[in-house]
């Protein structure tokens, strides 16, 4: 006697089936593990991209910080092993600290501006001839009360020294550049004079910029109480900016 005699055909469907169901719910298992499976690499790798993402990012601000700090480090470096070049180094040591800390500022004081801009022009020495002509004079007043008060905005010389050391012909023995700072009855000046070179300047595509930037700085913080001047006379460029401190400090204080 068959084994399929002694077992009915109606259990042997049963078991068939349950076999089925055993089959089917456990490929069902296996599915929603692979899928969770899959779900969780997915979250792991989303986690990681975004955990990636925020480190850059605050390496990123790090380096922001730590870069000019890291230059100033490398120029002291440099400073300790050339001696000859001390004078000049200890000058861009100064302005770098005044463009990374105080240009920040909305306002600095006529004396910090004046102290940037010497040691700006004593930078760009090393650039011109020993033969080259260049006079720096200062007409101030220290005793005037608004000298070391924080009315003047910073770097707002830069631009008439920076102009006069591009368009002067640096090597020719008839140039010239002359600079004088003034401050007197409270009111900042700086006149800048060069002989024009006679070879054309090198056009940039930023040229210009610096001189619409600056009015527009002296338009916008000084309103009226500011004047700027640049003209030609025979062949030198003269450029004159007046500033009043004191009719500015009055509408400050009036507009509080």
């Amino acid at each position: 006697m068959s084994i399929t005699n002694e077992i009915p055909i109606q259990l042997i469907y049963i078991l068939l089936g349950a076999g089925f169901v055993v089959i089917v719910f456990f490929t069902y298992l296996i599915g929603r593990l692979s899928n969770s499976e899959r779900k969780k690499k997915l979250l792991e790798t989303k986690f990681q991209e975004l955990e990636d993402r925020v480190n850059a990012l605050q390496l990123e601000k790090l380096e922001s910080k730590l870069n000019p700090h890291l230059f100033k480090n490398i120029l002291n470096s440099i400073q300790s092993h050339a001696y000859q070049t001390y004078f000049a180094l200890d000058k861009l040591a100064n302005v770098l600290d005044y463009i990374l800390y105080d240009s920040r500022k909305k306002y600095v004081t006529p004396k910090e501006e004046i102290d940037f801009a010497l040691n700006l022009i004593e930078i760009n020495k090393i650039k011109v001839s020993p033969l080259f002509e260049l006079k720096v004079k200062t007409k101030i007043n220290e005793a005037e009360p608004l000298y070391e008060q924080k009315l003047l905005t910073p770097l707002i010389s830069i631009d008439l020294i920076e102009n006069a050391f591009k368009h002067a012909d640096l090597q020719s023995p008839n140039a010239f550049i002359s600079i004088i700072f003034e401050f007197n009855d409270n009111v900042f000046c700086l006149t800048v004079a060069n002989k024009i070179s006679s070879k054309p300047p090198m056009k940039k595509d930023n040229s210009g910029l610096g001189s619409e930037i600056l009015e527009q700085r002296l338009k916008t913080i000084y309103k009226n109480h500011f004047k700027l001047d640049k003209f030609i006379e025979d062949d030198v460029f003269i450029s004159h900016l007046k500033i009043n401190l004191l009719e500015h400090k009055t509408q400050m204080l009036a507009a509080r």
